[in-house]
């Protein structure tokens, strides 16, 4: 038996980084028969059989697990953003910084293909809601050092709409990796799936990044059950407002006495972010709205 970790998964096979070497490996049946399935990330306790193939016995405690993407023991989720072609809504930013807030690891925004176009609105908006931020173009090198210094000592993985130029900045983060890019369709808006599986790199000694299969706005599954009474902290923006309003069960919406909504009438809080708020919360309200996601 050893300890490895899953840096890939394709085609039902596990590929598990150890002490020494890769191992690929098939999992355990039973995983199928009570829908725990290894992602990558996950740690691993693997048997061999002496001729270079294993199988994964067990997965060991997971500190978080995602189903988009299909991730486990992340430390930072990195959304790449665009202010053309895909251009990013910000209300997805918000989704998917909810969701690692409930996971407990650190949001980045990249907001890249600034040679385009800089986007200034959205950068604005992340700027205020307090996202460790950077701009970066992999087309001239632009934020790339700075990107990387984000990611140092971390386990993180890249997330955002297909095309947004994820596999690109992956390439210029490890020259020579060449992952497969391809150009954004300029009739759809929209890029093709270039990623088409997980896979976890390492960027140095202690830093690795997940590049993974982009998502289209009305694909995004990325969802858990949140109470909608919860969802204001999960909104770091909110937290010097929280608990300031005049009445103690603030759903922050249209209550008289509101702090929150005074902070984002005032500017304080971004209207976009606000917005977003209010969005998410009729949906968590409606309950089955989020999929339900269970760290285990």
């Amino acid at each position: 038996m050893q300890e490895g970790r899953i840096i890939k998964a394709l085609s039902g096979f596990y590929y598990v980084q150890t002490a020494d070497r890769v191992l690929e490996c098939r999992a355990r049946g039973k995983f199928r028969l009570d829908g725990t399935s290894p992602l990558v990330g996950d740690r691993v306790v693997c048997s061999t059989d002496g001729e270079g193939r294993g199988r994964i016995d067990r997965i060991l405690e997971r500190k978080n697990w995602f189903i988009r993407p299909a991730v486990a023991n992340i430390d930072a989720l990195v959304f790449v953003a665009a202010g053309v072609n895909p251009v990013t809504d910000p209300f997805l930013i918000d989704r998917v910084s909810v969701i690692a807030e409930e996971s407990g690891c650190e949001m980045i925004v990249c907001v890249n293909k600034t040679d385009l176009d800089p986007a200034d609105e959205l950068y604005a908006i992340c700027e205020k809601a307090g996202f460790p931020l950077v701009r970066t173009s992999a087309a001239t090198g632009e934020g790339i050092d700075g990107l990387f210094r984000l990611l140092q000592n971390k386990t993180s993985a890249f997330t955002g709409n297909s095309g947004v130029g994820k596999s690109s900045l992956l390439n210029c983060l490890l020259p020579g990796l060449q992952a497969e890019t391809a150009a954004v369709s300029e009739k759809l808006g929209r890029g093709k799936h270039t990623t088409r599986h997980v896979e976890l790199f390492r960027l140095d000694e202690n830093s690795y990044i997940a590049d993974t299969p982009g998502f289209a706005s009305f694909e995004l599954e990325m969802m858990q059950t949140i109470a909608k009474e919860d969802l204001a902290d999960d909104f770091a923006d909110f937290r010097p407002y929280l608990g300031k309003c005049r009445f103690h069960d603030c759903a922050h919406l249209k209550e008289p006495g509101c702090a929150v909504t005074e902070a984002a009438q005032r500017g304080d809080i971004h209207p976009s972010r606000y917005r977003s708020y209010c969005r998410l919360y009729e949906l968590c309200a409606q309950q089955n709205f989020w999929e339900i996601k269970n760290s285990r």
